[in-house]
């Protein structure tokens, strides 16, 4: 299986909104393992890997979940997985 790692920074009204909780939610309708957190500069990060398809429809899913409203801008990058995450969890 041909895993990758999508790395995005969601910008906008992200934070205090239950953005990362509604996250890790949806993250369990997928396989994808990763993590998500809030920035000091009120950006939310999500690292999370899988195989492509897979982490497009979890993207999407975020896009079109109540807490996409929210997001005014998302800086995507992609590389391959390096392993190492399990499951999914929010970070502190």
């Amino acid at each position: 299986m041909n895993r990758s790692r999508l790395h995005i920074f969601y910008s906008g009204r992200v934070q205090g909104v239950g953005f990362r909780f509604t996250v890790k939610m949806l993250a369990t309708g997928f396989e994808v393992t990763g993590t998500v957190r809030n920035l000091i500069d009120g950006r939310v990060e999500l690292v999370a890997e899988g195989t492509k398809e897979e982490l497009e429809s979890f993207r999407r899913a975020v896009q079109d979940s109540e807490v996409g409203r929210f997001i005014r801008n998302e800086d995507v990058s992609w590389s391959e997985a390096t392993g190492g995450l399990r499951g999914f969890e929010i970070v502190r």
